[in-house]
């Protein structure tokens, strides 16, 4: 009798701990296949620490080559065909392949939130990926080094303006990690007298950290404002330009770098399957499994599961909780097949930790409130404890930045039109002149189109398990939709820049 397989679709919180529980708990006795397009675990709370230059890129990622039992497919899932039991994918230089299983374990995660907000898509940056964090470090010190040798004031203003938009966990670190980030390039390179970096928080909401506890929120903002943030809640982005954005309460801002953090979608493959949802999430059951489809289950950003504790409600989307419901996920694939019994799941917040640069932090492990060096210690503890892999390197890392000055050099490694901020892969870096995706030929949309764009016809899934044989490296450098990020970047100069592909 033939293993049965089970397909995990999405590498991220809920994915990996699928994967890494099942490849315990099935002891070689099941074929265990993780589609992802990328070969590395992102552990996303430390994003804004790569962006600021405090950890090298390969700190916050966990090779999925390691995990035990587990088949590593290297593409982006393009469809599932429920009644054939079958997942179509396409890999990182446009091959595309279909995969069979007996189960399913849909953990696709999320992308960028966008709002109808005009010039947003064109002109400001998403931060959910590795690529946008690394664009963004190049951004930010190439702005300030032009600042530096610029003779005009108003051309230099704009250059070290940066709007962050959006106050919650991702916005409110960035802005803070950010701030710190341009005050040492500005040591490195002095601006004109009278000029410094400007760092602006939007948000509508009426508090920084509008989901966590009040005493939270007031140690954010506190630390941000001396920092010297502007903080402005009930204002957002009216209008997005070339020359800067349009604040809903008049003001017009000259900037070149807009990061939108305005929060998150569950990725559009859940939407596709034409099941109940709840506001873009699939509905599950407390064990995770799709009504109806008791053979499919769904965990993380992409499901919708019932909170058992506030009948009516649902857990919302956090790393904490996907990282929980993909350990739940795995036990009830196992039981499933025979191994166990279901469990339903069930979690209570232990508390949150929001990392605001240097010592600086604000958690509440427990319900006890902590700010300064203590929840700095605390902060960084969480993050040793949870991430899965590469404990010491980051501890070096954080041990040299406190000793050391940061290096501030452009790397050049991902430009402006590689990372759109209206993607389904936030993951992956478009390579402008890669392979194009193919279209599905039943007329169903490609997950990555924008909304609103009409189905194109295309080759379809090959049926069967057409997996190519050791489908293995392929770096994260594969294509998303074409689309300039920032325009206001001047046109890079090919010998120098060569083109390469949370909550606590």
């Amino acid at each position: 009798m033939s293993r049965p397989r089970i397909v995990i679709v999405g590498g991220g919180f809920a994915g990996y701990r699928t994967a890494s529980t099942l490849s315990r708990l099935s002891k070689g006795k099941a074929d265990i296949v993780l589609l992802n397009p990328t070969d590395y675990f992102l552990y996303l709370p430390l994003l804004p620490q790569v962006a600021a230059g405090i950890l090298e890129p390969r700190r916050v990622t966990i090779s999925l080559s390691g995990l035990r039992h587990v088949r590593l497919v290297l593409g982006e899932a393009d469809g599932i065909d429920l009644e054939g039991r079958t997942v179509r994918y396409t890999g990182p230089e446009g091959e595309t392949g279909s995969l069979r299983y007996d189960r399913l374990v849909l953990a696709a995660g999320s992308v960028n939130k966008l709002l109808p907000i005009p010039g947003v898509a064109e002109h400001a940056h998403g931060f959910r990926g590795l690529p946008e964090a690394l664009y963004l470090r190049d951004h930010v010190t190439r702005q300030v080094e032009l600042a530096a040798a610029s003779d005009d004031p108003e051309a230099c203003r704009a250059r070290c303006t940066f709007v962050v938009v959006g106050a919650g966990y991702t916005g409110t670190e960035v802005a803070a990690q950010g701030k710190m980030f341009t005050d040492e390039l500005v040591r490195q390179h002095p601006l004109r007298e009278g000029l410094e970096p400007r760092w602006l928080l939007l948000d509508i909401a009426d508090r920084v950290l509008p989901e966590l506890d009040e005493k939270l929120s007031r140690t954010a903002d506190r630390v941000l404002r001396e920092r010297g943030v502007e903080v402005r809640m009930g204002t957002s982005v009216k209008e997005a330009t070339r020359e800067g954005v349009l604040l809903t309460d008049g003001e017009f801002v000259g900037t070149n770098t807009v990061v939108w953090c305005v929060g998150v979608r569950p990725d559009p493959l859940a939407e596709s399957l034409g099941l109940p949802m709840e506001r873009g999430r699939l509905l599950v059951e407390p064990s995770l499994q799709v009504p109806g489809h008791p053979e499919v289950f769904a965990a993380g950003d992409a499901a919708a599961v019932p909170d058992l504790e506030h009948p009516g409600k649902y857990h919302p989307m956090t790393a904490q909780h996907a990282w929980r419901q993909g350990k739940v996920a795995a036990h009830n694939v196992a039981a499933s097949l025979g191994g166990g019994t279901r469990r339903p799941y069930r979690h209570k917040d232990m508390g949150f930790v929001v990392d605001l640069g240097g010592v600086k932090a604000a958690a509440n492990p427990l319900g006890v409130h902590l700010s300064g060096l203590a929840a700095g210690a605390v902060t960084r503890g969480y993050h040793l404890a949870a991430m899965p892999g590469n404990r010491v390197r980051v501890a070096a890392d954080w041990l040299l930045d406190a000793v050391l000055p940061r290096q501030g050099v452009q790397l050049g490694l991902v430009r402006s039109g590689s990372v759109p901020l209206d993607t389904a892969s936030p993951e992956v870096a478009r390579v402008v002149g890669g392979p194009e995706k193919p279209r599905p030929e039943d007329g169903t949309r490609d997950r990555r189109e924008p909304a609103g764009a009409p189905a194109k016809p295309g080759p379809a899934a090959i049926p069967g398990d057409t997996t190519p044989a050791g489908a293995g490296p392929g770096a994260p450098g594969a294509g998303d939709k074409p689309g300039p990020v920032k325009v206001t970047d001047p046109a890079p100069d090919p010998s120098r820049q060569p083109d390469t592909g949370k909550d606590a």
